[in-house]
């Protein structure tokens, strides 16, 4: 009986966490219309002369068009951007609202599952989206691969997104965070807009697992398994600190009683 009741806390839980998703419509309308146009954008604006990298996770050298290789940029950038906003705004406000659950006794442990799951699905469905997209383009060597790390690093950026809007106190200043986090992240990683695209600090960014991954699904025939293994190490270390910043925020749910001042 227990375990029916917390199965109905959670399935309740979920439940709204994905009706705040779908109520958000700008974050639909990103995700409808701002995927295609970045990729394609990406795709069409930057020539299709051959460049030549070596990818760093293999040692190997590709030789990819300049315009496919930034598509698979502007998609990572896309996804990483459209999740990030989607968890934060969802985080920063419903904060309130998790706080009045606790304070009811709801169980913390399920509101936080709830968001993970909701998280889940809906990188699920942004990686795949954006691969559609990316094979009306042109055709990746392996399409399954690079959904796989546009899901993971869309994993990371959604919990990074919870954190900050469970730690920031303005909506400005999570939006801001989130985009230039995702831009410094990626533009460092692209060898035709950074020239040290193969340095020993690109392996420190939060996408690198991702961008790896991604570049090798591609270009080649590679399986990175250990590189979206590191991308989801960034999703586990931002996912705990999303746990510890939601708990700070909701452990407090009783709000502080009122000293009156002694009379004279």
């Amino acid at each position: 009986m227990t375990g029916h009741r917390h199965a109905r806390l959670f399935v309740t839980a979920t439940r709204y966490a994905l009706t705040e998703h779908l109520r958000n419509r700008f974050a639909m309308a990103l995700v409808v219309g701002f995927i295609p146009l970045w990729t394609a954008l990406a795709y069409a604006a930057i020539p299709d002369q051959r460049i030549r990298f070596q990818l760093r996770a293999t040692g190997d050298t590709l030789n990819p068009h300049g315009n496919e290789l930034t598509e698979i940029t502007g998609a990572l950038n896309a996804v990483t951007l459209i999740i990030g906003f989607m968890m934060f705004a969802s985080a920063f406000s419903g904060g309130t609202f998790d706080r009045r659950l606790a304070l009811a006794g709801y169980p913390r442990t399920h509101l936080l599952l709830a968001k993970i799951t909701a998280l889940t699905l809906a990188s699920g469905a942004v990686a795949a989206y954006a691969t559609a997209v990316s094979r009306l383009l042109w055709t990746p060597r392996q399409p399954l691969l690079l959904a796989a790390a546009l899901f993971c690093a869309a994993m990371t950026y959604g919990a990074l997104g919870v954190a900050l809007g469970s730690l920031l106190r303005k909506e400005v200043e999570g939006m801001f965070t989130i985009v230039m986090i995702s831009v410094i992240d990626l533009a460092l990683q692209n060898p035709i807009a950074s020239s040290g695209s193969n340095s020993p600090v690109v392996s420190l960014l939060p996408s690198y697992g991702a961008m790896q991954a991604s570049s090798a699904a591609g270009f080649s025939t590679t399986v990175l398994a250990g590189h979206l293994g590191i991308q989801m190490l960034w999703f586990i270390s931002a996912a705990l600190v999303s746990l510890a910043a939601f708990q700070h925020r909701t452990r407090n749910a009783l709000p502080r009683a009122v000293t009156r001042p002694r009379s004279a």
